[in-house]
């Protein structure tokens, strides 16, 4: 079972590298991370799929790449399958990222992946991918581009 206090850690980090601004959450679940990052002064709207949802900013459809930008700022919490549209959705608009990558969309491992992601950042036009830990269990590597 994943850490209960993961969204706050995550909105934390991304507190202490990013200004304060307005923030696209991609499949957000029920709208965690947008509550602790607008907590602490985030402008945040999620993208997911799910019906029932927390009362937040949330889009109830799939994000693409053909998404208006109005974010200085693209996340995601064990994004899953969205993972590597975050990467160029952030690549495609000059923003930055800030991910938690869980499981990959092409069955590589874990460690294959996050190499993949991060070479994949890189060459689309972000000069260097910083990577962080978050102090939780189970997948809790940040990559971030900038």
């Amino acid at each position: 079972m994943a850490d209960l206090q993961r969204f706050s850690y995550f909105a934390r980090y991304i507190a202490e590298r990013f200004p304060k601004g307005r923030v696209y959450d991609v499949a957000g679940g029920k709208g965690m991370l947008n509550v602790e990052l607008s907590k602490l002064g985030f402008q945040v709207t999620t993208f997911d799929m799910r019906h029932k949802h927390l009362d937040v900013p949330y889009a109830q459809r799939v994000f693409t790449l053909a998404e208006p930008c109005e974010a200085e700022l693209v996340v995601g919490m064990h994004p899953d399958g969205a993972t590597r549209l975050i990467v160029e959705y952030a690549a495609q608009h000059r923003i930055p990222f800030a991910i938690v990558p869980c499981c990959s969309d092409n069955s590589m491992s874990y460690k294959q992946w996050m190499r993949h992601i991060q070479e994949l950042a890189v060459s689309l036009g972000f000069p260097s991918v910083a990577e962080g830990e978050l102090p939780m269990r189970g997948r809790a590597r940040v990559l971030q581009g900038q």
